[in-house]
């Protein structure tokens, strides 16, 4: 593993995979790997040409979690945490959806990265642990956000009180994986999502994830605001006519993103006067 990178990078038709690169360490994060995540998050979250993006890990595991290997650092913990909280916004602020590829072990750290990501994808063989009891530690990397949300407080207590580690069909009964799919056929499945999610419009669907990632802890009073400056922000796009003129001419859309002056059409299109029906 001598000279290579902690953090493989790869593009591909708009989705931009992100391959945890350490399987001697069944890819625990160490403190390079977390500098490389952050500015890997950073840099697509600020590229227009990445519609989408995959997580995954090197070898036969997702990530075990932050290497503990070398023992307490030196270093104020107060400063680790720091790295670390930046990481896990840049992931759920992402104005792209985002999938983890959980190709083998997700646990502790490297299970709320995942669970930071809009879609979850496990091999049936995949297991998880909020192992952070087992180490003397309490959640990081948002678990303690994270998993009252999705599971309940009830069940958020077992999975981190006890520390049990469990498979993927369990968590994907306590909707903690959206799907889980044979080892043999993840690859070509996650490409399909990934696909699926590039061809959609790019502004919807970042107004649409900051939606649902806000509302959780709003009111519906506040909900509703947000959704009318997000539709606003929509209709200010030429993907709106574009999907209308598709309907009408029974084809496929091609969404852009691209800014349109208000009042007028996209190339190629006339303005709608159907009446919004969403």
């Amino acid at each position: 593993m001598t000279g290579q990178p902690v953090l493989l990078t790869s593009d591909a038709d708009g989705v931009r995979t992100l391959i945890l690169n350490r399987p001697h360490r069944k890819n625990a994060i160490d403190a390079e790997l977390w500098d490389a995540l952050r500015t890997a998050l950073f840099a697509a979250g600020s590229d227009r040409t990445v519609r989408a993006l995959v997580l995954t890990g090197a070898g036969n595991a997702f990530c075990s979690g932050a290497d503990i290997r070398n023992g307490v650092s030196s270093e104020h913990p107060l400063y680790r945490m720091r790295t670390l909280s930046e990481v896990t916004l840049l992931l759920h602020e992402l104005p792209i959806p985002t999938i983890a590829k959980v190709n083998g072990a997700a646990v502790g750290a490297g299970w709320n990265l995942a669970l930071g990501c809009d879609f979850v994808v496990a091999t049936p063989d995949t297991t998880f642990s909020q192992i952070f009891a087992r180490r003397a530690l309490s959640l990081d990397c948002g678990g303690s956000w994270l998993l009252p949300k999705l599971v309940g407080l009830q069940q958020a207590k077992r999975l981190v009180l006890l520390a049990e580690t469990i498979g993927a069909a369990e968590a994907h009964s306590l909707n903690l994986v959206t799907w889980v799919v044979d080892a043999d056929k993840i690859d070509v499945f996650v490409d399909d999502l990934a696909a699926r999610l590039v061809a959609g419009a790019p502004v919807a669907l970042a107004q649409n994830k900051a939606l649902l990632n806000e509302n959780a802890d709003r009111t519906l009073r506040e909900a509703l605001a947000g959704e009318a400056r997000a539709q606003a922000m929509n209709f200010a796009t030429a993907d709106v006519p574009e999907a209308y003129a598709a309907f009408t001419e029974k084809r496929p859309p091609h969404y852009t993103g691209r800014w349109a002056v208000p009042g007028t059409a996209a190339p190629g299109t006339t303005a709608p006067t159907a009446t919004e029906d969403s």
